[in-house]
């Protein structure tokens, strides 16, 4: 069901989790710390904004790019929310809605992992109602003043550019900020029990002024930053399956290995029925996201079907990887076993680009014809 060229880029992506993440990962969780060195290494790869044409960027298909998350998050749910981050967000906002000069300023730098972006777009109150955000952009002269605050926003402090979306007298528009201009500052947010191999921002913007051609030009209004929302959620259609592949790894591993009342568990008809369960929606969750890749390709894909892979493929995961803990045992809570790191990381997984409650109403609007969000 794969060409030889997406099976090419997802045994690139298997090959660069086995050797470059694998290895430390568990005490990179344990540490709280960001293996920054790899991020050219994503970039020397072809992984960054991969599904972008030109500017350096490797024009890939969108079943490609999705093999590619589903790899990286099958070792660590922070690394493909990396590639997520960079690509599919502030990436994708430049090649969308940026000027020439704008894309011609980032976009090869950013491919190359020798730039880093970040987008601003949730605020402290909450992610869920973008309309009601509180961040804005007064018109000074030639140029903007942002001020406002935003929460969770990936790679901030590391980021070289920042996708800032604000309010503006012409409704929510979109600017490029540099993030050593004036008044910007991030915070990495360090209370965090999940996604701890990855970095997660307070942003304060006091009175930051930019250039006029700062604005991107093409984003007018929310359908600006849902645009990119919605490469980012097709990422996680395909990473959350990755996830979940490795909890289910783990467990039929260890299904075999550990004896008891006299024989493997693996041997108990329990132990196989779960098994069996967690295969099944694993394998239903990786056929729709290649059915959702496939819907993408030809320019077909909707918001509420990426919503439906969203809302599936994450809620699936969740479940695979408690039932592994489970099979485990106690050794499913040490890091012997990748499953309790999956576990927590799923659940911001479960949060950002949308809760579950989101994406259901999604669904049901599409399903009714009726908006229940208000």
């Amino acid at each position: 069901m794969l060409s030889n060229e997406e099976r090419d880029w997802q045994l690139k992506a298997r090959e660069f989790a086995t050797a470059l993440i694998l290895p430390t990962i568990e005490q990179d969780f344990e540490d709280k710390y960001f293996r920054r060195e790899l991020v050219a290494e994503l970039g020397a790869a072809g992984f960054l904004g991969m599904h972008l044409t030109g500017y350096g960027c490797a024009g890939a298909g969108a079943v490609s790019y999705g093999l590619v998350c589903l790899e990286l998050e099958a070792a660590d749910s922070g690394w493909r929310t990396f590639v997520s981050v960079q690509g599919s967000l502030a990436m994708s906002a430049i090649h969308k809605y940026g000027s020439e000069e704008q894309k011609q300023r980032w976009l090869p730098g950013m491919a190359a992992g020798e730039l880093i972006g970040c987008f601003a777009l949730t605020e402290p109150s909450g992610g869920s109602d973008p309309a009601g955000m509180l961040t804005t952009a007064r018109h000074d002269g030639d140029g903007w003043v942002i001020d406002g605050s935003k929460r969770w926003i990936g790679l901030a402090s590391i980021a070289d550019v920042a996708v800032v979306w604000a309010k503006t007298d012409e409704g929510v528009r979109g600017f490029l900020v540099p993030t050593d201009t004036a008044g910007f500052t991030a915070t990495p947010i360090d209370t965090k029990l999940s996604m701890r191999a990855s970095i997660q921002c307070d942003v304060v913007l006091d009175g930051v002024r930019v250039p006029g051609d700062a604005m991107l030009p093409e984003a007018r209004g929310l359908s600006g930053p849902f645009g990119c929302l919605n490469e980012a959620r097709f990422g996680i259609v395909w990473g959350a399956m990755g996830a979940a592949r490795s909890c289910l790894d783990a467990a039929i591993g260890r299904s075999t290995s550990r004896t008891v009342f006299g024989k493997p568990i693996g041997a108990m008809q329990l132990i196989q029925a779960k098994l069996a369960d967690m295969f099944v929606e694993y394998e239903k969750g990786v056929l729709l996201a290649l059915h959702l890749g496939r819907l993408k390709e030809r320019g077909a894909l909707t918001p509420a079907q990426i919503s439906a892979g969203k809302l599936n493929s994450v809620r699936e995961a969740i479940r695979i990887a408690g039932e592994a803990r489970g099979i485990l045992g106690g050794d499913g809570i040490t890091s012997e076993f990748p499953v309790m790191r999956h576990l927590a990381n799923l659940e911001s997984v479960r949060t950002y680009e949308g809760t579950d409650e989101i994406h259901q109403l999604v669904l049901g609007r599409a399903l009714t014809g009726l908006n229940a969000f208000a």
